[in-house]
């Protein structure tokens, strides 16, 4: 078991995520021969291979780790960053393992990660790295429909991953379940409707589904309702984007504040998340956003006062440091362990209640499986189904109008005979 450190040592990544385990450990009664191997990371994958980047040949670095295969194959996100290292992408995959196991999704964790700022490269050069960085993974048995499947992480999406998918088929061009061997691809390359909002939408699903608990939402010094909660959101990526744009466009809350990497953007009316996400597309910064204010130093915005603060962009954002000034009511852990052990530890005595991301981001591992699965199906999900669903509507409506006497209006009809579809 991974032991508290002293009060003056600074905690790894890894060794919070470790020591939230042990929590756990002990809430369970758990042996320290279990929880030990439960916190082993299996196998660690860093590869160095040189790319010709404008004339010059420069030598990246990339991890992928493997924490767990009790069940395969093993799943997790490739992110592209200048700050990651090995200790991080260690816990990111102990994170996946927890929270497939907990959503109930048969995979095992893994997560990988490519040293590089890709702001630096233009798309040709992304895709030279991404395709060298790819016959790395699967030379050394690290991505496979079966054994290894990644998915888009910080810095990369469904064009990387559709990068990825062909180099793969390259490589293997008899493997009919080639398309399996990485989930958030694009639409019309196998990926599934849904997947890009997935994490954003859970965050929002999760947050009605407290609010459907009286008692917890009592508990937390919040009005019964969503619809007008004040909300402070970290980080305007994919999973924060969707996550504030539901939650604002169809639950009523107020974005009172969006936090950025160079200041926070303010404005107590409410903030337009489309509007403000386009000028920060054009801008690079939501800085000088019409209508809104802009504050320089982005840590003070984590301490806005605030009835829900969703950090929703790297780890260890709220520490020991600043915890003591947090006056949020609700924290939703949208991103991958954005509060470290000292400081929830710190939250929990000043009862600010917190939804742990392993349960709270978890949506975007969900819609992967039935993108994987659709893959090794070969069949879209509705196709079978659809037909009949939609002659059994047809009969029950008839009947319906057979008993009463009246006629279903067009539109309602229409409605209801609807078939599925993905």
């Amino acid at each position: 078991m991974t032991h508290p450190p002293d009060k003056n040592q600074k905690i790894s990544f890894r060794q919070s995520v470790d020591l939230m385990v042990n929590r756990a450990a002990k809430v369970l009664h758990l042996d320290a021969g279990t929880v030990q191997a439960i916190q082993t990371c299996q196998s660690v994958l860093q590869v160095r291979f040189p790319v010709r980047i404008r004339g010059k040949v420069e030598v990246f670095t990339g991890w992928r780790a493997v924490h767990s295969t009790h069940l395969l194959p093993v799943k997790g996100g490739i992110r592209y960053a200048p700050t990651v290292d090995q200790d991080e992408v260690e816990a990111l995959a102990a994170l996946m393992s927890y929270k497939c196991a907990l959503v109930d999704v048969p995979f095992g964790g893994s997560k990988g990660a490519l040293l590089i700022d890709p702001r630096k490269y233009d798309r040709d050069e992304l895709h030279e790295i991404t395709h060298r960085f790819t016959i790395e993974l699967i030379q050394k048995g690290f991505l496979s429909p079966a054994g290894n499947v990644p998915a888009p992480d910080l810095g990369t999406g469904q064009r990387e991953m559709a990068w990825m998918a062909d180099t793969y088929k390259q490589m293997h061009p008899n493997d009919i379940n080639h398309l399996a061997c990485v989930t958030g691809k694009p639409v019309q390359l196998g990926g599934i409707v849904g997947r890009v909002e997935a994490t954003g939408r859970g965050v929002q699903y999760v947050i009605q589904e407290f609010f459907r608990h009286a008692e917890d939402v009592h508990m937390a010094g919040l009005n019964s309702e969503l619809a007008g909660q004040r909300i402070v959101i970290q980080g305007l990526g994919n999973v924060g984007y969707h996550a504030a744009r539901f939650l604002s466009e169809e639950d009523g809350a107020r974005i009172i504040a969006i936090i950025e990497r160079h200041g926070v953007l303010i404005d107590e009316r409410g903030l337009d998340i489309d509007a403000v996400y386009r000028y920060k597309l054009e801008h690079k910064s939501a800085e000088g956003f019409p209508g809104a204010r802009f504050h320089k130093d982005s840590g003070a915005g984590l301490e806005m006062a605030c009835d829900i603060l969703i950090p929703a962009a790297l780890e260890n954002q709220i520490t020991a440091i600043n915890a003591g000034r947090i006056q949020a009511k609700l924290i939703v852990e949208a991103a991958n362990g954005p509060i470290s052990y000292d400081a929830d530890a710190i939250l929990r005595e000043r009862n600010i209640t917190v939804l742990p991301d392993i349960f709270v981001n978890a949506g975007g591992v969900t819609v992967s499986y039935f993108e994987w699965i659709r893959n090794l199906s070969h069949i879209g999900f509705g196709r079978m189904e659809r037909r009949h669903d939609e002659l059994r509507s047809q009969r029950h409506l008839a009947l319906l109008e057979e008993l009463t006497g009246a006629k279903i209006t067009d539109a309602a009809y229409r409605g209801i005979v609807q078939g599925t579809n993905e």
